[in-house]
């Protein structure tokens, strides 16, 4: 293909290549699920952010907002399910819920469960934290200090990668540092699930800033949406709090897989097209990058097809 013809064509058909060809030639593994699936190693995907593009797909629909109000929770550090699930947001309920069952033998619904994080502050508590997670580790990094004789102390307050990598952007945009990190190899048994989207790295090209997201291990179906436009959205938030440009989001992943139990999903959506052209409009900048809220965000000319399910592999 001409690279005339590659631009002109439509951005989600490399996330539907990627189905294909996972599906159709990738290697078929047991998992650490239980639930099996196909695999390939070392994709890449390349993403133009300008004039408002996001990585949406449209052939299914993908619940943006919820993705943004993960993303925002990320930034506040908060590792407990209750401010998710006050929003009605469920990404990471299965996991708790699971340890729950587990250790209590009550097999509560998803729904109970949830509505009793948000009712029962001390349930929650008990029940809803995930570990140090994403949030914990992108802003309170965990710093030990000598404490003499020998001994060492945590530091009450950690490093915030992110706060750091606004800073960099802005004094330093030509450095090869711009990076926040979720593989904290000394918390990994304490987290309900070590990060998937690990590492993320950033580019000043002239006044353009381009993003990296590296993914160690990567559900097509159901996570890849979601991670595409968390971020989409990283790189957008950054731009505008360093006065550049968005400029291209560049995907790459590890192990790259569908999960057998996926296919009624994949085969649904690989019979369909893509048919429009969203666009992210961000409606006010806040002093930091902290204080955005959800109602900071508007899509258009999102059409998507219909909604796809399918079941989640905890």
């Amino acid at each position: 293909m001409s690279k005339s013809a590659e631009s002109d064509r439509h951005y989600e058909w490399q996330y539907l290549d990627l189905m294909r060809e996972i599906w159709e030639r990738g290697d078929e593994r047991v998992d650490r699920t239980g639930v099996g699936t196909r695999s390939v190693f070392g994709a890449q995907m390349r993403f133009d952010l300008a004039d408002g593009r996001m990585p949406l797909l449209t052939t299914k629909r993908v619940y943006w907002k919820t993705a943004t109000r993960e993303f925002l929770w990320f930034l506040t550090g908060d590792t407990n399910i209750r401010s998710l699930c006050e929003q009605g947001v469920q990404i990471w309920t299965d996991w708790p819920l699971d340890r729950y069952r587990r250790e209590t033998g009550d097999d509560i619904s998803r729904e109970d469960f949830s509505a009793r994080i948000v009712e029962d502050e001390e349930f929650a508590a008990q029940w809803g934290d995930l570990g140090p997670v994403y949030g914990k580790q992108w802003v309170d990094w965990p710093v030990h200090e000598p404490a003499g004789q020998g001994l060492f102390r945590l530091r009450p307050h950690g490093i915030n990668q992110v706060a750091d990598v606004v800073h960099s952007l802005r004094t330093n945009p030509g450095s090869r540092r711009h990076i926040v990190e979720g593989w904290n190899v000394a918390e990994l048994d304490q987290m309900a699930l070590p990060p998937c989207h690990k590492t993320y790295q950033f580019h000043v090209s002239g006044n353009r800033l381009n993003g990296l997201l590296y993914q160690r291990s990567c559900d097509v179906a159901l996570g890849l949406p979601f991670n595409l436009w968390g971020a989409a959205l990283f790189i957008r938030l950054l731009a505008q709090q360093c006065d550049l440009q968005p400029g291209e989001l560049v995907w790459m992943g590890g192990d790259t897989h569908l999960y057998l139990n996926h296919a009624d999903l994949v085969e649904a959506q690989l019979s369909r097209e893509p048919q429009s052209d969203p666009r992210l409009a961000i409606l006010r900048r806040p002093d930091t990058i902290f204080g955005y809220r959800i109602e900071d965000f508007e899509v258009s000319g999102y059409a998507p097809q219909g909604h796809l399910s399918a079941p989640v592999a905890v």
